[in-house]
């Protein structure tokens, strides 16, 4: 019995926050949104005086495990609330994590620099595994300009839109869709930096229907030709009849061979203005993969810089302590190897 009168008494002379303290943290903290709750009293927190005595209750109880859930939305006025609690090794623990948090120093902010490079990398050789965050058509999508410079006015535009193999032509008609929406992206870009407009993305045409244009054109202007030297010679045949036939005759056949002479000369100076369509450069398999490997290199270096946050929550991987694991295990690998590579 004395033994449990010893323990009520040190349980009773634990220093805590005075009453009027825990009621104004409980009262502010109800008011946030989306305040976590452990799933257990979830039901019984639909309203803020229900979230306010919970919180009470457990400020009341644990402090250290209210300051693990809820310390993160505390101020720094209101950490200094917790210092009469400093002689618990738990509650000290946490106060100093987040203090460290809301006023670092140099030597933390590097130390926080670091862990958040580390798990950002350890996070990027996961979505490098995954194989879909930087695959071409994904990175394309996050940097359509880009791409289009290094790689894509050197690919044929014509294979976007073909439907895939095993697609719904569903499937078919939205990805056309979001290709154009890409093309107008790019040519937006390409306006804003001053390209020449018939430069831009998708005014260039297939060279087959160059090709068909010129020989179209071609043969409109032979058919213009055929139909003028017929005129020509109505009018000089009339002309030969007025004179003998002898001499008619002869000059017949000398204005034959000049009219002959004169449309083989205006059809080679036709060919000559309209000439051939300029061939498409082309790059090599090597050039094309050089290319390739160089356009991921700076995507995945604009995610280690944190630049794809439309993309990405940064939050969940520079907050992510299972990632450290992963780095590790890396460190552990390096030091290993270069163990035995110094025996």
């Amino acid at each position: 019995m004395p033994q449990q009168e010893d323990w009520a008494t040190s349980t009773s002379q634990r220093p805590s926050l005075s009453g009027e303290s825990m009621k104004t943290l409980s009262e502010r903290l109800s008011k946030l949104d989306n305040l976590y709750f452990p799933r257990a009293v979830q039901p019984s927190a639909t309203t803020s005086a229900q979230r306010q005595s919970i919180l009470f209750d457990l400020l009341s109880r644990d402090a250290a495990v209210f300051l693990e859930r809820y310390g993160s939305e505390l101020t720094s006025e209101e950490l200094g609330e917790f210092d009469v609690l400093k002689g618990d090794y738990e509650i000290n623990w946490h106060l100093r994590h987040l203090r460290s948090v809301l006023s670092p120093t140099v030597e933390q902010l590097k130390s926080r620099s670091a862990t958040v490079k580390n798990r950002r990398r350890a996070y990027l050789d996961k979505l490098v595994s995954d194989g879909q965050y930087f695959s071409e058509d994904a990175m394309r999508e996050r940097e359509p300009y880009l791409h289009h410079e290094l790689l894509g006015k050197f690919q044929d535009p014509s294979g976007r839109s073909m439907a895939r193999p095993g697609e719904r032509w569903s499937e078919t008609l939205m990805r056309r869709s979001e290709e154009a929406m890409l093309v107008q992206k790019i040519r937006g870009e390409q306006q804003l930096r001053g390209v020449a407009e018939e430069d831009w993305v998708g005014n260039e045409r297939p060279q087959e229907e160059e090709v068909e244009e010129v020989e179209s054109e071609e043969m409109e202007v032979e058919s213009d030709e055929e139909e003028s030297e017929e005129e020509e010679q109505c009018k000089k045949f009339e002309k030969r009849n007025m004179k003998s036939h002898i001499d008619g005759a002869s000059q017949s056949q000398e204005g034959m061979k000049e009219d002959q002479g004169a449309a083989s000369s205006v059809r080679n100076s036709q060919q000559a203005t309209i000439g051939q369509p300029p061939e498409q450069e082309s790059l090599s398999l090597e050039e094309m993969q050089d290319r390739m490997d160089h356009f991921t290199f700076i995507m995945q270096q604009k995610f280690l810089s944190g630049e794809d946050h439309q993309y990405m929550d940064y939050s969940k991987i520079d907050e992510n302590e299972s990632l450290d694991d992963h780095w590790m295990r890396e460190l552990n690998g390096d030091a290993e190897e270069k163990y035995f590579d110094d025996d």
